[in-house]
């Protein structure tokens, strides 16, 4: 088989050596005789599957004692009514900074259940660049501060996180979890869709400290209660065991190749190869982004009309590269760049970029 270039924002390109671990085991796993998929996740053998995708995550991404590690059902788009169904309570308000698309619908869910302040809006400015401390308009009573970390569709990260004083700090970080060490002094919670950088859709990563946990309302439906899902290690109802599984070998994979420090590396490597070549183009290609908050897992640019971008997404694909368009919100051309997107595919996107444009400029 001859794999293409997937430059998807999710479900978004996978490790291949995970893939193959998959394929290998997925039909009769350990010699078992049958699936992990089919088998009971109370089992001795899911349960080490459970157990190790845990152990990973919380050193790989240095997560301290004191936090909880949970893997629940649902995606990010669950968490966005979970958060506030927990913790924005009556006689309260929370803070949402709203940077682009991601946060407008985290924004939305907030609102249908209690008093949200905006604390920033980045409409002015068409939603191209993050906030700086002093623009932030923060309520130290707050319950709590939401930000999404990187706006996939406008292609803009938040580069640092803001200081939010005693608030809790409660980070969406679906499309660039595990792309960068975290300084969990500074945040109460991170979640995350696992279907960019972790494992196929169907699950959130939550990772919340202990002071949070302990805010969080009880007198809700069972699967809303954060600590029922604590107190049974995200066992309390039958967890999503394929894409656990996924997640633990593309945690592996991370491991094998030198962990944070190496993801980081290919990271900065993949991001700076594709800014360059927009940087180089002579106005060519052109990003309609601050350059100060650029994403380094979703690059987003322009070409000089609608019908160069609709020529170059229709040759791109004839040259194995896919998932190149643009959101059908903002149009133009994306590149998501995660984990597993490897240096060569971005330099094929780069090469293939530099003539493209020696053709059609």
């Amino acid at each position: 088989m001859s794999r293409i270039y997937n430059f998807s924002a999710g479900p978004a390109t996978l490790p291949l050596e995970a893939l193959e671990e998959a394929a290998g085991q997925f039909v009769d796993y350990e010699n078992s005789g049958m699936s992990l998929i089919e088998m009971s996740h109370r089992g001795k053998q899911y349960d080490a599957v459970h157990s190790e995708t845990i152990a990973l995550l919380r050193e790989i991404l240095q997560v301290p004692d004191t936090s909880h590690v949970l893997l629940l059902q649902g995606g990010a788009t669950l968490q966005f009514g979970m958060i506030p169904l927990a913790f924005l309570k009556s006689g309260m308000s929370a803070d949402y900074i709203t940077t682009g698309s991601w946060a407008k619908k985290a924004v939305g869910d907030a609102r249908t259940v209690g008093a949200v302040s905006v604390a920033w809006d980045g409409a002015d400015c068409s939603y191209s660049r993050m906030p700086a401390q002093q623009e932030l308009t923060l309520n130290p009573n707050a319950a709590y501060v939401h930000l999404c970390s990187n706006e996939t569709i406008g292609g803009i990260q938040w580069q640092s996180f803001p200081d939010t004083g005693t608030v809790p700090l409660v980070c969406d970080m679906s499309s660039e979890i595990l792309s960068r060490p975290l300084d969990w002094e500074k945040i109460d919670m991170v979640y995350a869709g696992a279907q960019k950088n972790l494992a196929p859709a169907g699950m959130a990563l939550v990772i919340m400290s202990e002071r949070l946990a302990s805010m969080a309302r009880k007198d809700l439906p069972a699967y809303l209660r954060y600590d029922l899902h604590i107190e049974g290690n995200s066992l309390y109802n039958t967890p999503p065991t394929f894409v656990i599984w996924m997640t633990q070998l593309t945690l592996k994979w991370i491991k094998s190749i030198g962990g944070m420090p190496e993801l980081e590396r290919r990271r900065d490597e993949k991001a700076s190869m594709l800014y360059d070549t927009i940087t180089n183009s002579g106005g060519y290609y052109r990003s309609p982004v601050d350059q100060a908050s650029r994403s380094t897992m979703n690059v987003v640019w322009r070409l000089p009309s609608e019908e160069l971008e609709k020529q170059f997404l229709q040759q791109a694909e004839q040259e194995s590269m896919s998932g190149l368009k643009g959101h059908r919100s903002v149009g133009g051309c994306r590149a998501s760049i995660y984990n597993a997107m490897p240096v060569e595919g971005v330099k094929a996107l780069t090469d293939f970029m530099r003539e493209f444009m020696k053709k059609n400029g």
